[in-house]
């Protein structure tokens, strides 16, 4: 069977709660600040680190106004604006302005190096940059290498560049009554641009329509009945990074939408995090499961009051049955559960029912059930066919929210959305009798740290270039802490003896974030591979199973 050939006879499933209309022909700057005078001055941001708090109509004043000083740097419609940000009001106010402009936010992790941020920026065309001024010894370079860059620091660092401006020029100078009017925007226009490696290979942009991203927002917070419950009186905490797109979708732009207040937290500690949650009253906490194990770890948990949270809620990574088990009886007043998401399914596909207004009870270990408006079926691998109830096959998805495809790769897109609209995830999983999803195994090759992805053909690439290194793969290794972790099998050039394994993980370490770097390296004789040069990585995982002598 040809890969992605239609099953005349699918097995199609759909979310318990029924559809809603959502309004996808809006811009998202304009779904998220639907009806703002009636709740314009209700507390919008909370920046943790200052306790500055910016009010509904405070955010939505200065997105545009930003929207109107990149305008008169030169940014039109169409442009890619890259944000090097942690979580800040300023990253708030800028992807907003983006969304105003016209204009398509892609968001990096600012502990990427100097050479990771480069390639990103190449990719994705990007015209303007905006970071901290601790970063630009790091970045300042790609200013003449990359499009006539321009920056834009959201701090002060004094500099004769002139390409570089600073954020208070853009968010200040701009007076409300000269504002441009809003662009046209079509609801398929790109608005956002995160970068994923899918199911295989290196980064790609996916691209994320206003469509989209408005249809992913109202499938989770819309309609009488909302699968993920956020009241306008709701404190929720964003201590994930906006670069990634869990945060920015199902915190940022969901909570926007449902008026709550988002309380920006830089980074995490989690001392500061049960301060927080102390002195604010967050009620929604989401979390991955690095935060949920340091949560179950604290010693320190009886020394604060966190009876206000009503929801932890975790994604980007699976979790297991006896962490949340453990959790729940350290927060037992609490609604635990997960939901699953993939980047370019805009991003995410399940939802646990236990988040709804009117909550239903879910089992421990589940993913939830496919958002509404859209539908979901288990296919076999091998034969496309789709698969019945308790039946293991891959994850795909059907809507209106999923991505446009990957910017300037067409093969890239065939491969995951077939001909039908189906995106195939790369994910192995069984719906059950009670309609929820169960994820059990993954054919694509990510590997996920802390949620963070690492592309194994990344780092694969780097190890090729070692002049020590015939042959290299990457494949995860479990780890407690992180979930997983990268892990590399190498060959070594003939004559080349005496390589050694901190020698190859000083030589990644140099070259990529923290996340990315080699926790261990074994010497194999050869990589296995398919006939048509595939590698195994299976095989190699197995041997890692089995406790493989280096």
């Amino acid at each position: 069977m040809a890969p992605f050939e239609q099953d005349k006879n699918e097995i199609i499933f759909r979310s318990k709660l029924p559809d809603i209309y959502i309004p996808n022909h809006l811009p998202l700057h304009s779904y998220v600040f639907q009806n703002l005078s009636e709740f314009g001055s209700r507390p919008c941001l909370i920046n943790a680190p200052t306790g500055k708090v910016y009010t509904y109509f405070d955010v939505e004043l200065t997105a545009r106004k930003v929207a109107s000083g990149l305008n008169k740097l030169g940014l039109k419609q169409g442009d890619v604006i890259m944000i090097l940000l942690p979580n800040s009001p300023e990253f708030v106010f800028s992807f907003l302005a983006a969304s105003y402009l016209g204009a398509i936010a892609t968001a990096a992790n600012p502990f990427f190096t100097a050479s990771e941020i480069g390639k990103q920026a190449k990719a994705s065309n990007a015209k303007l940059m905006i970071t901290q001024a601790c970063y630009y010894e790091k970045v300042k370079e790609l200013l003449n290498d990359i499009n006539d860059h321009k920056m834009v620091l959201i701090d002060s660092l004094f500099t004769t560049d002139d390409q570089v401006v600073h954020f208070s020029k853009l968010s200040e100078e701009a007076d409300e009554n000269e504002l441009p009017e809003e662009v046209k925007i079509n609801p398929e226009d790109v608005v956002a641009l995160p970068y994923s490696s899918g199911t295989t290979g290196l980064p790609k942009g996916v691209m994320l329509t206003h469509k989209g991203l408005v249809s992913s927002i109202a499938q989770q917070v819309d309609g009488e009945n909302p699968n993920l419950y956020y009241k306008c009186e709701d404190v929720i905490l964003c201590v994930l990074p906006l670069f990634h797109i869990y945060s920015l979708n199902s915190v940022l732009l969901c909570g926007l939408r449902a008026k709550a207040t988002i309380l920006l937290m830089p980074k995490f500690d989690i001392n500061v995090f049960l301060n927080l949650v102390n002195k604010h009253g967050v009620s929604v906490a989401p979390v991955v499961p690095p935060i949920v194990l340091a949560i179950a770890k604290s010693p320190d948990l009886n020394k604060y009051d966190l009876s206000s949270i009503r929801i932890l809620k975790s994604g980007g990574a699976p979790l297991g049955k006896e962490l949340e088990d453990t959790v729940r009886a350290k927060f037992p007043k609490a609604i635990l559960g997960q939901g699953y998401g993939m980047t370019e399914a805009g991003p995410v596909l399940t939802m646990s029912l236990a988040f709804a207004k009117e909550a239903l009870n879910v089992k421990a270990g589940a993913c939830g059930t496919v958002v509404r408006n859209a539908e979901m079926k288990i296919v076999d691998p091998e034969t496309g066919h789709s698969l019945p109830r308790n039946q293991s096959g891959e994850i795909c998805i059907r809507g209106d929210q999923i991505m446009k495809g990957y910017l300037n790769d067409e093969e890239a897109t065939e491969r995951t959305i077939d001909k039908e609209g189906w995106l195939h995830t790369g994910d192995i999983g069984y719906i059950d009798d009670d309609d929820e999803l169960f994820i059990v195994d993954r054919l694509k090759e990510l590997i996920k740290y802390k949620g963070f992805q690492v592309a194994p053909a990344e780092l694969e690439a780097l190890l090729l270039s070692h002049p020590k290194i015939s042959d290299a793969a990457v494949v995860p290794m479990n780890d407690e802490a992180a979930g997983e972790v990268p892990v590399a099998f190498v060959v070594r050039s003939n004559g080349y003896t005496d390589l050694t394994e901190d020698e190859i993980k000083q030589f990644i370490s140099k070259q990529v974030v923290f996340y990315k770097r080699i926790n261990r390296v074994f010497f194999i004789d050869a990589i296995p591979k398919s006939p048509s040069g595939k590698i195994l990585r299976k095989d190699l995982r197995a041997k890692l199973a089995a406790g493989v002598p280096n």
